[in-house]
């Protein structure tokens, strides 16, 4: 067998519906659109969300809240990541580890336990984390940013 040998299983293609192009085609004269209306004409396309005239949905529901554009979002760490890593913690390490990503402020929360002394850097902390970190006789220093 050589490449030019090959070819699809019989019966598995099929030709392309050749549209509008008599009634012997089966989809000759309207060309499968129906008569008349809005989706027969040449060049019809949807606008998103177009409901028929109805008003839409997205006009119906009414508006609440507002984004406030001021947000701080921070990459979470809980101290009982922190529990495998020695002496000082810095944001470059948690990225390293994938805990984290670059560009981030980072926030160190308090689930889970710490036994060992670390100095942990980041940009803030929780009161439960601090109370953790400090009681293993760490210390916490927060950076600015």
């Amino acid at each position: 067998m050589k490449l030019h040998d090959l070819s699809p299983a019989k019966g598995s293609k099929r030709d392309k519906k050749r549209i509008g192009r008599g009634p012997g085609s089966g989809t000759g004269k309207t060309a499968g659109r129906g008569h008349k209306g809005q989706r027969s004409r040449s060049g019809f396309s949807r606008r998103l969300g177009f409901e028929g005239g109805q008003m839409p949905l997205v006009r119906r529901v009414p508006k609440r809240g507002f984004t406030n554009i001021f947000r701080r979002e921070f990459e979470v760490v809980n101290v009982a990541a922190l529990a495998d890593l020695k002496g000082e913690v810095t944001p470059e390490i948690l990225v390293e580890r994938g805990w984290a990503r670059a560009g981030k402020p980072i926030k160190i929360l308090g689930d889970g336990e710490l036994s060992k002394k670390l100095t942990v850097h980041a940009h803030k902390f929780s009161k439960s984390a601090r109370a953790k970190i400090e009681a293993a006789g760490g210390s916490c220093e927060e950076i600015d940013s």
